[in-house]
């Protein structure tokens, strides 16, 4: 009941686009209705190439209904669909549908295969490589199954490039205490934002090559990517391209999901995973393990299906579709850019390009004094600024100590989905509340 000095809460913290404003993709949510609720197959207010697409996919359920269980890998068609993408997206790497496995969203897939690979106990005990900053699912999944963490650290002054000297340090080093086993890449990357190059995917593989590491490539931002002469190149593809010695030896899991990109579906929970050179007892054991949650949820499994199937040129919903997809990225664009430049010119904020993803990830100058009194307040100090800018602003955002940082440094991530006119009144709030915050703690 208490008056507070702002009239919403603008709740910048999580990758939630549907939440933030953002409309759904029509075509997905027609052919996820027409599978829902198949009497609408009849109706003329449903375009054909979306019932065609539902029809297929009802095919593919037990008693041709979403309500039944599927097989624990997910639906055929959809897995066959998901692997006809792959193909065309990595210029005709070839893909095979039973290396492919739909998943509860791509966190479910990540915890899945990171259950099968830890073992051991001691020195012995797996350890999981992961970027510093990081996604908490990865430190939050290694906790869990009592794996150990071995931190590798992003390279900020360099726009949060990945250095293959820095994996070989935090490798070496993590060798006294567990055995460094898998390798997370995230790319392009959450919270940083960075895309990463050729070169570098590159490096990665021959890294990972030679010390035996099985890659976990978290690539759920594969659409988004914004910045001027970057791209998104997949590992797969690059693995596939650096010849048979890579390509049929190193374990390969890459994972994709509906809940971004410029679909936004995260209620869905739809994802997928395409794992490779598994040997194949191990792959036996994998599809026991995913049995035992019986499947992932087939509406889940039906959007996946329209992500790696969509309209093509000569389809009636086609010119929608690229008409809504393209709007949403190019304005996450834009809004990328804003972020930046509006967050570089306040004094003690620096922002790294936002080359893609959703989120922004600025250094903030902390005074002395201000971490002083966070102490006090048994608090991290970018808790404490972050706790401050909520209680001032009504702006919710997540500190850099929520991800990992270097020792000394802070930073907040906040995402970038609000509508362009929120996103700028959001900006100014947080540059106006930063100035204060320097001039009270300075």
């Amino acid at each position: 009941g208490i008056k507070k000095p702002f009239t919403e809460v603008i709740k910048a913290n999580i990758g939630d686009a549907h939440a933030m404003g953002q409309r759904p993709i029509t075509f997905l949510r027609q052919v996820v209705a027409l599978c829902t609720y198949p009497n609408l197959l009849d109706s003329p207010s449903f375009p054909e190439d979306a019932k065609k697409r539902a029809r297929r996919i009802l095919q593919g359920c037990g008693g041709n209904s979403l309500g039944s269980y599927s097989a624990s890998q997910g639906i055929n068609c959809i897995r066959e669909d998901v692997a006809s993408y792959i193909e065309r997206r990595d210029g005709g790497v070839p893909a095979d549908p039973d290396n492919i496995y739909l998943t509860t969203g791509a966190s479910d897939g990540i915890a899945t295969i990171l259950k099968i690979l830890v073992s051991g106990g001691g020195k012995s005990r797996t350890g999981v490589m992961i970027p510093i900053p990081q996604y908490p699912l990865y430190s939050a999944a290694i906790s869990e199954l009592d794996a150990i963490q071995v931190n590798y650290y992003l390279d900020e002054e360099n726009c949060w490039a990945l250095d293959v000297n820095e994996l070989r340090r935090s490798l070496n080093e993590a060798k006294a205490y567990c055995n460094p086993k898998v390798l997370c890449i995230i790319n392009p990357g959450n919270p940083t934002g960075q895309v990463q190059n050729r070169k570098c995917i590159e490096d990665v593989i021959h890294f990972a090559w030679e010390e035996k590491l099985f890659l976990l490539a978290d690539e759920v931002y594969q659409d988004n990517v914004y910045s001027e002469g970057c791209q998104f190149h997949s590992f797969k593809k690059i693995l596939y391209e650096m010849g048979p010695e890579y390509y049929n030896n190193v374990e390969l899991a890459s994972f994709h999901s509906t809940s971004k990109g410029y679909m936004g579906e995260c209620g869905y929970r739809g994802g997928y995973m395409e794992v490779i050179n598994l040997h194949p007892e191990i792959k036996g054991q994998l599809v026991k393990l995913l049995s035992v949650r019986l499947c992932p949820p087939v509406s889940g499994q039906a959007a996946m299906d329209i992500v790696v199937n969509p309209p093509i040129p000569g389809e009636e919903s086609y010119s929608q579709f690229i008409k809504e997809k393209e709007s949403v990225l190019n304005n996450l664009a834009k809004k990328a850019k804003l972020t930046e430049d509006m967050f570089n010119k306040v004094p003690g904020i620096h922002c790294n390009p936002l080359q893609g993803a959703m989120y922004a990830f600025p250094r903030i100058f902390i005074p002395s004094k201000a971490i002083e009194e966070a102490k006090v307040h048994k608090m991290a100090p970018d808790m404490f600024y972050c706790m401050k800018l909520l209680e001032e602003t009504g702006i919710c955002v997540v500190p850099g100590s929520g991800f990992g940082q270097r020792e000394g440094s802070y930073h907040f991530r906040m995402t970038i989905l609000p509508p362009v006119e929120k996103l700028k009144i959001l900006l100014e709030k947080v540059k106006d509340f930063h100035i204060k915050f320097l001039e009270k703690y300075a």
